[in-house]
């Protein structure tokens, strides 16, 4: 498996558009074999796609992206984990321990159980103003 990380100075770099740089992980056996950080070149959001595609990336956490990128993503046959902030190391060790929180729960957009509020996911997704529909 290989994960890759929008990556600026040990931190998910917020926006996969304007990424100048991923931090590439190969896993194996649950756990980091080794990693590598490569430069985009400055691509744009499809370029960016094909680039992951061409590394043979199997996952990719990151912070904000649009739709179109979601679509070139998921045509590529990537897993993504958006709305996610903070070291990218510790993120990648929590996906591989199955405890990342991604925008699909950031956005509250399944079943909760009545004790939950969104403002919990400490992914950095609900700052700014932003609210949940039924939360």
């Amino acid at each position: 498996m290989k994960i890759a990380v929008t990556y600026e100075n040990g931190q998910v770099f917020q926006h996969f558009g304007h990424t100048a740089q991923f931090k590439l992980y190969d896993v194996e056996n649950g756990a980091v074999a080794s990693s590598q950080v490569v430069d985009t070149n400055g691509s744009g959001h499809g370029a960016l796609a094909g680039l992951l595609q061409g590394h043979q990336v199997d996952a990719l956490i990151c912070g904000g992206i649009g739709g179109g990128a979601q679509m070139a993503l998921a045509e590529a046959g990537i897993r993504l984990y958006a709305g996610c902030q903070g070291d990218a190391d510790t993120r990648v060790a929590e996906l591989l321990a199955g405890t990342l929180v991604s925008a699909d729960a950031a956005t509250c957009d399944h079943h909760h159980g009545e004790e939950h509020t969104c403002g919990d996911h400490g992914c950095g997704h609900h700052e700014g103003g932003h609210t949940c529909g039924h939360c």
